[in-house]
């Protein structure tokens, strides 16, 4: 059975990607392929209670060795329970944030050691590492205002704008270490603009596994 993609988004919140994901599960949905979309932290019953516990506004006093684990214990979760089988079986996942997320938060963001990091997600990870990772590059100087002003701030979201420059400056760092699965996405232009560079590279990518658009 062929092996379906794995696709990761990332970005600051507020960045756009949630549009750009809806737009890539429409598109590739709409030429027959099976197409999950799922999300980190959650994406299943243990995950999303994980979730819950990081983003709670009231958890304030969370460590960040806590949150690192936590992170990280919902990613081998979801990894083992959804996103490998369902790759395995031939979908194609659509993953919104993924260890990426952790590298920047944890480590630019929170300070943690990036090897540290890089060693606790190597567990949780198992070897499944994205086909492609978009990163939708968007200060959080603009990206957050305009994601708070739609749906309020978790625990993350309320940290100073201090942290989120450096959570952004580790996405711009990453990007300039993997250029080749981490493709920049200038996430500043119209919605149009921006998908017709993202369905270029997904073109590209089921080309390379055989996939032919009629």
């Amino acid at each position: 059975m062929k092996r379906g993609l794995f696709i990761t988004v990332e970005g600051t919140d507020g960045c756009g990607k949630t549009t750009q994901i809806k737009l890539m599960e429409q598109y590739l949905r709409s030429r027959g392929h099976d197409v999950l979309l799922t999300r980190e932290p959650g994406g299943t019953s243990i995950a999303e209670k994980i979730r819950d516990l990081v983003l709670d506004p009231a958890n304030s006093e969370m460590e960040d060795i806590t949150e690192m684990m936590l992170y990280a214990a919902s990613r081998a979760q979801h990894i083992r329970e959804k996103i490998k089988p369902s790759v395995e079986s031939g979908r194609h996942v659509i993953c919104d944030r993924f260890v990426d997320s952790s590298y920047v938060y944890q480590s630019f963001g929170r300070g943690i050691d990036l090897k540290i990091v890089e060693s606790v997600n190597r567990i949780a990870v198992d070897g499944m590492m994205p086909d492609i990772t978009f990163f939708f590059d968007l200060s959080p100087e603009y990206a957050l205002k305009r994601r708070i002003a739609s749906t309020g701030a978790d625990r993350i979201e309320k940290e100073k704008m201090d942290f989120h420059m450096k959570v952004y400056e580790g996405y711009r760092v990453l990007a300039s270490m993997y250029p080749e699965r981490i493709r920049t996405i200038d996430s500043s232009r119209e919605i149009d603009i921006i998908f017709e560079e993202v369905r270029g590279i997904l073109d590209g990518l089921l080309a390379g596994i055989g996939e032919v658009f009629v």
